[in-house]
């Protein structure tokens, strides 16, 4: 087993993380890119920080509820492009501990994932629309006013997200991811000092999972896509608000490991007025179409100012959560099913065992095309009742083919109860 792979073994396993994108912009509400889309100056931007004071703030519950919600790792915003940091960085005065909560948010976030025995990871921006010597480039915030980083010198920018990375890496104990947030086409790759930064990320948490933005965005994937990848592609990509039609491969067939990132309703960071919200249930059928395409989904959430996950938000994960207390064997520890994708559903698989994913009410049995005498012992899931692999009258024209049904005769339409997926596991014979 490779070095990557050991380090992915416990990514692969667990499927599910929460993404949490906090900071300032939680204050104007309109987004995590409010200052970059509304062209917002130092000066009306930088005074948010005099204010903010998540007084709500209590990580032990957003552990809790990310737990609850069947999730197994988490992923917070340390610092995002706006350049504000949630930690008590020694390189700038533009952090929480120098706000009126006077907190280290990040070490908070840090102590409290961890007591519910849940992965914790960091999200870093590369960018930072705040920092003098971020150049005012295409991405940047000040982009239509070049003057407001005259005599910026990328160089000491690097020096300084380079020593931020470093404090991170340094001053918060065992860290198991570390998400970077982004390349684009003005810099990528060493242009950030990539290898550089890698190898020292890597001397300092030799077991941590590094994502593949320092060479690419949401736009492509980078390397990791190749069968040469190189030393900064990252341990695994994650397409943004999209799932891959199928598995990601190499150009030679090996598999690619990778997580969807996605958000609940259309926006990363606390937008007051979006209630564009996703279901449960279709988050669910989501998840169980990443792990059925061998991938993980890292779904977020936006605190709001005070410190407080919307109610509507925390909903949506106890009912998730409601789901994978009786189904998540079907996703821990699960990948793609060597069988095809089937009609009715999806398949997951772990060792022997396939999950039935049935997201739409059959008429009478489901069918696994060429299977017929290789499975046996079919259970639902959810309570451990019988299910029967059937031949009946009905089956007989089909006879290269395995039928589980509900009923024993195979016969009989047994109506599902209202669940956003119903599950049967078998095993292979």
């Amino acid at each position: 087993m490779s070095t990557r792979e050991q380090r992915m073994e416990w990514f692969r396993h667990d499927r599910f993380g929460m993404f949490i994108h906090w900071g300032l912009y939680a204050i104007p509400a309109r987004g995590e890119w409010v200052r970059n889309q509304e062209e917002i100056p130092d000066e009306v931007y930088r005074p948010l920080a005099d204010e903010f004071n998540p007084v709500d703030y209590n990580p032990a519950e957003w552990a809790k509820l990310a737990k609850q919600a069947g999730m197994k790792y988490a992923v917070l915003t340390a610092k995002h492009h706006d350049g504000y940091c949630l930690f008590d960085s020694q390189y700038t005065d533009f952090k929480s501990t120098n706000s009126p909560c006077k907190r280290d948010l990040v070490r908070e976030f840090l102590d409290a994932f961890r007591a519910e025995g849940l992965k914790v990871g960091l999200y870093y921006s590369l960018l930072d629309w705040n920092h003098p010597d971020f150049p005012a480039d295409s991405r940047h915030a000040m982009r239509n006013h070049p003057e407001a980083r005259a005599g910026a010198q990328f160089d000491r920018y690097l020096d300084y997200m380079h020593a931020q990375v470093r404090e991170l890496m340094t001053n918060y104990g065992r860290i198991d991811l570390l998400w970077a947030d982004f390349s684009y086409p003005e810099h990528t790759g060493e242009d950030w000092r990539a290898t550089e930064l890698v190898r020292m990320v890597r001397s300092l948490q030799p077991h941590i999972l590094m994502n593949s933005r320092l060479e690419s965005s949401g736009e492509e994937l980078g390397s990791i896509m190749t069968d040469t990848p190189t030393e900064t592609s990252g341990d695994f990509t994650c397409p943004e608000q999209i799932i891959p039609p199928q598995g990601l491969r190499t150009p030679s067939g090996c598999k690619v490991p990778w997580e969807c990132c996605c958000t609940m309703n259309n926006n990363w960071g606390y937008a007051a007025d979006d209630n564009e919200y996703k279901s449960a249930d279709f988050l669910i059928r989501r998840l169980v179409e990443c792990v059925s395409k061998d991938g993980n989904m890292i779904l977020n959430v936006g605190p709001n100012a005070r410190g407080v996950i919307p109610e509507r938000q925390q909903q949506i994960l106890r009912e998730i959560g409601q789901w994978m207390a009786l189904n998540g064997e079907s996703i821990y520890g699960c990948g793609a099913c060597d069988l095809p994708k089937p009609e009715w559903g999806r398949l997951t698989q772990k060792g022997d065992t396939i999950y039935a994913h049935i997201l739409e009410q059959p008429m009478c049995a489901i069918s696994l095309p060429g299977m017929a005498g290789k499975g046996k012992d079919a259970r639902r899931l959810a309570d451990g009742a019988e299910a029967f692999i059937v031949k009946s009258w009905v089956t007989q024209s089909y006879p290269d083919d395995l039928f589980i049904s509900l009923d024993r005769g195979g016969v009989r339409t047994v109506l599902l109860p209202e669940t956003p997926d119903y599950v049967i596991k078998f095993t292979k014979c």
